[in-house]
């Protein structure tokens, strides 16, 4: 009963995190919302441009959510 739904939401999850590209607009688990700017497929980081002057690395499994590409200039 409690098995189903958590399976289901992992699943998404590695879904989510295979079809992220370069480019793509992200929302982390901290919070955090920036542009993907390289992404390592060897060891699972990728790294994120908050803005023009501040770049972060992050674990690949930290990204929530995958946000509608104009979403950061709208913010």
């Amino acid at each position: 009963m409690i098995y189903r739904p958590q399976a289901k939401r992992v699943k998404e999850h590695k879904n989510l995190m295979a079809s992220m590209g370069k480019g793509d607009e992200v929302l982390t688990g901290g919070g955090l919302v920036g542009k993907i700017t390289k992404i390592s497929e060897d060891n699972d980081f990728i790294v994120i441009a908050l803005s023009a002057n501040n770049e972060v690395t992050i674990k690949k499994d930290f990204v929530t959510a995958v946000l509608p590409k104009g979403t950061i200039q709208s913010l």
